[in-house]
């Protein structure tokens, strides 16, 4: 059916030939860059894995023969390039288009399914909480009762020079983060933020310093490439409310945590604040009790465990009853128990007393 088809039988065979002059390999997770058949870096360099007959034709250590032109991938490049770096599966085709002359490699890879875990789930073994700056990702290891565990962690970018330079270094970043809460078993918990809309004059007034501050923090970018790479991972991420996630981190937990041998910064703080949100619990530690001169023995301290927790320090009922001007309502040694504050184990406030008639002798 030459005719037909307007070819000659010259186009035809050209076009017969290319049809099955290709390579292709399956990826496989775990292999550097995820193919071990062929492997792409991320600057672009194809290298094939010859077969141990044609391995005298390799031109690389290891037998493999590297190709002279590089690839760039125009299409879903980030996500491709997320994916390399994570040394997830992906598969490639090189092949020949015989109307241009010229060989294409394609890539392509399966996109999990998205998990929806219970959040109960994820607080059962404690998070990393992770608090977003312009420079770094701080990030600080939590229990399941939100207290720090080991030291804080700090993966650092640099967003200086062109757009290839800054989304490696984020990616980077993310990778490193995303392998330490791997190897501990743990989901992340980070700030819901959006400053898309903040920069503006109308909202921070003349304060160009902070306004371009707030500019050069990559949120947006962060947070996309965050969730993507996380569910390539199986790693859940908790996003929560960033309101004052930094002044009460400070506040609260920066000083307790620092040490003579290891300083705490205002950024490991947050991380611990948005830690501790992200498990349910309060940003504020627990307060020390009241002094002696202010309360019967050292009283209880005012912010208290739930109800859940096994040994917590409830408040006291507040019994019945008439009471003694030295002890105010409620302030007893125990006042939910009176027995315990004399010696005949009699309650002397519970109730009226009154002495019963003497017998009659006959």
């Amino acid at each position: 059916h030459l005719e037909a088809a307007q070819l000659t039988e010259e186009q035809w065979r050209t076009r017969w030939q290319a049809e099955r002059r290709f390579l292709q390999a399956d990826g496989e997770s775990g292999k550097r860059f995820g193919n071990e058949t062929i492997r792409v870096t991320p600057d672009g360099e194809i290298s094939l894995k010859l077969p141990a007959p044609l391995a005298y034709l390799a031109n690389a250590p290891h037998g493999r023969y590297v190709l002279a032109s590089r690839v760039r991938f125009a299409h879903r490049g980030e996500q491709w390039a997320d994916r390399i770096h994570a040394n997830r599966a992906v598969a490639y085709r090189i092949h020949e288009d015989p109307a241009r002359g010229r060989w294409y490699l394609t890539a392509s890879w399966t996109i999990p399914p998205v998990k929806t875990v219970p959040l109960a789930a994820v607080r059962a073994g404690g998070l990393v909480g992770v608090d977003t700056n312009a420079d770094h990702l701080a990030a600080w290891r939590l229990d399941a009762h939100g207290n720090p565990v080991g030291a804080p962690r700090r993966f650092g970018y640099d967003l200086s020079g062109s757009a290839a330079h800054r989304d490696a270094q984020i990616r980077h970043a993310l990778i490193r983060l995303l392998h330490w809460a791997r190897r501990h078993h743990l989901a992340l918990a980070i700030e819901d933020l959006d400053f898309t809309a903040e920069t503006t004059r109308e909202k921070h007034g003349r304060r160009k310093r902070f306004r371009r501050l707030i500019s050069g923090m990559p949120v947006a970018r962060l947070r996309a490439r965050l969730v993507s790479m996380a569910a390539e991972l199986g790693i859940a991420v908790v996003a929560v409310d960033p309101a004052y996630t930094s002044r009460w981190g400070a506040q609260h937990w920066q000083q307790p945590l620092t040490s003579k041998t290891s300083k705490t910064t205002r950024h490991d703080a947050a991380a611990v604040a948005i830690g501790r949100r992200a498990l349910g619990h309060p940003v504020r530690r627990r307060t020390a009790p009241p002094p002696h001169d202010r309360s019967d023995r050292a009283g209880h301290r005012t912010v208290q465990a739930p109800p859940g927790v096994p040994g917590r320090e409830g408040t006291r009922p507040r019994v019945p009853g008439p009471r003694t001007r030295s002890v105010p309502p409620g302030r007893g040694a125990n006042a939910g128990d009176q027995d315990t504050q004399h010696r005949s184990g009699c309650p002397a406030e519970h109730e009226f007393w009154q002495q019963d008639p003497l017998p009659l002798s006959h």
